[in-house]
């Protein structure tokens, strides 16, 4: 349950974090509620292939 209670935190982080930003640039209400949505969507997924990258880049340094 704390997992989900995290994830749940880390989520309306990033929505909030991204409606304020936007809304500070924009002064659009919409434009914000749009980006809040956007935002988290691309960071799951991305997320997963930049952390695969790096792992990759990694193990190519200790092979070294």
């Amino acid at each position: 349950m704390q997992i989900v209670a995290f994830k749940a935190s880390q989520l309306c982080l990033h929505m909030g974090v991204a409606f304020v930003v936007t809304y500070a640039f924009t002064g659009s209400l919409a434009v914000g509620g749009v980006a809040a949505i956007v935002e988290p969507i691309c960071n799951v997924t991305l997320m997963p292939m930049h952390d695969r990258l790096w792992e990759r880049y990694r193990k190519s340094r200790l092979a070294v």
